[in-house]
């Protein structure tokens, strides 16, 4: 169902298009969190890149994969090989959320970042070093509300080094992609 997918809206626009611009041929991609596939797809037909889609949601996986995209259920990295992608890109949960204003649904998975909005990206972090061929880049978007700096604190513990390469102003936040490379 639809409504249990997270549908493109600004921050899919704004990954898919810095990722169009940054991503050269033939690299294989990780697009984690892909919901309605959007910015998978975008990267496949924009680029020559072999591009996986991933995602937790199973309706998910299934209108990536209905889409016409590579697709695996997965919770972020994890049965990736080491060392597999050139480019990871995620547009992760980052809406800071009250627990007890959260919802147990597959929207809520794919919006709430936890109380700071950080909840799935210092995660994420930790773990995406591992499947990043040497010379790997991981695109990130992050939003003001889940605070770009503390991200980018967090991306250097992990052993990245963060440049913002896009930033887009809405009337509430500000979008930022983050070029993490180590």
């Amino acid at each position: 169902m639809e409504t249990d997918v997270y549908q493109p809206a600004e921050d899919s626009q704004l990954l898919a298009s810095t990722a169009c611009e940054r991503i050269a041929g033939d690299e294989l991609v990780l697009e984690v969190g892909t919901g309605s596939g959007y910015v998978a797809r975008t990267v496949a037909e924009e680029t020559d890149a072999r591009v996986i889609a991933a995602d937790l949601n199973p309706h998910a996986v299934r209108q990536a994969r209905e889409e016409g995209l590579e697709t695996v259920r997965a919770d972020l990295v994890s049965p990736f090989a080491d060392g597999a992608f050139d480019a990871v890109l995620f547009n992760p949960p980052y809406l800071p959320t009250d627990p007890d204003n959260e919802w147990d649904d597959w929207m809520e998975a794919a919006l709430s970042g936890g109380e700071d909005g950080r909840a799935v990206i210092d995660p994420f972090l930790e773990a995406v070093g591992r499947v990043l061929a040497p010379g790997g880049v991981v695109y990130l978007l992050v939003s003001s509300l889940t605070g770009v700096d503390e991200v980018v604190e967090q991306a250097g513990k992990a052993g990245f080094s963060a440049v913002a390469l896009a930033d887009e102003s809405f009337p509430f936040e500000t979008l930022t992609v983050l070029e993490l490379l180590r």
